[in-house]
């Protein structure tokens, strides 16, 4: 992919502010990997500069008529980051003091791994909208214990959801057992486990959604999760009967929630040239375009599931109105991950603020 196909007609209008304008001259011409370790920088740094760090969070704080009870825990926000944005967990602290109210870091796996090759992560601008191929490139689970043990004791910290996948060299057939070593390790540190079997980016990985591998599978990682709350994340891919299968399996087991969805592997209606769709190739899709697919699938989840079981919605948030909505369709939560890329650092306070408007109004 370009940056003279990025920068050219395919980019929208400017939206106002600094970010704006650092994204459209500067970030948009980097490659978005590079870029989101840059502005990663930024976030790791804002706990650690005393001044910063009062500063930010005087002025992203959510206001405390936004907190959610689920889970057993108090969440100061129904907004989130998204798995995917902190692989490692480097940036808890940071994140929460931007205005998250949670921050589900990973995929971790069991043994690191360095992800797919270079270049995997691929920006389409004019949908808003991004490609990735990430490949699980995680420190692995001994590593992420330690990190997400330390974050566990810092003051004003967001809750801390862990998400775990497959290590690629772990054949499918022997999922479970890679699976638990993540459990046992991340589970008594994590405010909740994610179960991530809808990544499209690890070789068969998403064959665990069907019924007869999904069950043995979130059978195992819950009772080795002890007290932990257990959710699965689902593909917005699963036809519906699909997604109600699943969502029948989460009550039949007794799990604490689901969280739906993961990218996409469709291209339909995207408005980006199919020359650059093509240049970013495989991976998963996420951004504007999966939104009405992953309001369909939080819709269908909830119509199984009851209204005291926690349901993560996330795919396509990009505003206060896009998070209201998913609350009233029945999320407990939201979380998000390209808007940050698309509005920076001061999104989740933006997200909050808005949120408060419109609960007043």
């Amino acid at each position: 992919m370009t940056t003279s196909q990025e920068t050219s007609a395919e980019t929208p209008s400017p939206r106002g502010g600094l970010y704006q304008f650092v994204f459209t001259n500067f970030f948009v011409r980097m490659d978005p990997e590079r870029a989101h370790h840059f502005a990663f920088r930024f976030i790791r740094a804002v706990p650690r500069v005393p001044i910063l760090r009062t500063v930010v969070r005087r002025a992203t704080r959510p206001h405390r008529s936004l907190r959610v009870e689920t889970l057993g825990l108090r969440f100061p926000s129904p907004f989130g980051v998204a798995a995917g944005f902190d692989k490692d967990a480097t940036g808890i602290a940071g994140l929460g003091a931007l205005g998250f109210g949670h921050v589900e870091v990973g995929t971790i796996t069991a043994k690191p791994q360095p992800g797919n090759e270079r270049p995997r992560l691929f920006r389409l601008v004019a949908d808003r909208a991004v490609v990735n191929r990430m490949g699980f490139n995680n420190g692995g689970a001994v590593r992420a214990a330690g990190v997400i043990g330390r974050a566990r004791h810092q003051r004003h910290r967001p809750v801390i959801g862990v998400n775990i996948g497959k290590s690629r060299v772990v054949e499918v057939d022997d999922a479970v057992a890679d699976y638990l070593v993540s459990t046992r390790l991340l589970a008594p540190l994590a405010d909740y486990l994610a179960v991530n079997v809808s990544s499209p980016n690890t070789p068969g990985l998403r064959g665990l959604q069907e019924i007869e591998k999904l069950t043995p599978l979130l059978t195992a990682v819950r009772d080795a999760a002890g007290s932990t709350p257990v959710l699965v994340k689902i593909a917005p891919d699963l036809d519906d009967d699909a997604v109600r299968d699943v969502s029948r399996l989460v009550l039949d087991l007794g799990l604490d929630g689901v969280i739906a969805t993961n990218t996409t592997i469709s291209r339909d209606g995207l408005t980006s040239s199919p020359a650059l769709v093509e240049a970013a190739g495989a991976g998963g899709l996420s951004g504007e375009p999966v939104a009405a697919r992953s309001l369909e699938v939080l819709r269908i989840v909830r119509s199984i599931v009851p209204r005291e079981l926690c349901v993560i919605s996330v795919g396509g948030v990009f505003t206060a109105r896009d998070v209201h909505e998913r609350l009233e369709a029945g999320a407990t939560l939201v979380q998000g991950y390209t808007g940050f890329l698309y509005l920076g650092p001061l999104w989740a306070r933006q997200i909050n603020r808005g949120l408060r408007e419109l609960r007043r109004g």
